[in-house]
């Protein structure tokens, strides 16, 4: 019978410093230095986050950046190839006017020499 009085004893025991530890805790929730600390460390993840954002923010804004600049020159290659290839176009069209003026003064001075022959 003595084991069962130690058995009580010591589960009553074991209630008392639970419940104890439990009044303490409730005790430093309302203490207020650790409301300070608490508060303390709500504002330094605060301003964590508010870094991290700001400096997600830079990031995106340095991608968008580099996003413009890509297409402004990817828009300006495009811009010198269709130039070239308007400029290459151009001077076939010329150098082919100029041939079929050759023809022509060719052409013309054949005649020419026709009617001479003739007349």
């Amino acid at each position: 019978m003595k084991t069962d009085m130690d058995f009580t004893t010591r589960r009553q025991t074991t209630k008392d410093a639970k419940a104890a530890l439990l009044e303490k805790a409730k005790a430093r929730q309302n203490d207020p230095e650790v409301q300070a600390r608490r508060a303390e460390r709500a504002a330094v993840a605060a301003a964590r986050e508010e870094r991290e954002a700001a400096k997600r923010r830079q990031r995106e804004e340095e991608q968008a950046e580099r996003q413009r600049e890509a297409e402004a020159q990817r828009i300006a290659a495009e811009e010198l190839a269709a130039q070239s290839a308007s400029s290459e176009r151009e001077r076939l069209i010329a150098q082919a006017l100029a041939d079929q003026a050759a023809q022509k003064a060719k052409r013309d001075s054949r005649y020419a020499a026709r009617q001479a022959r003739k007349n």
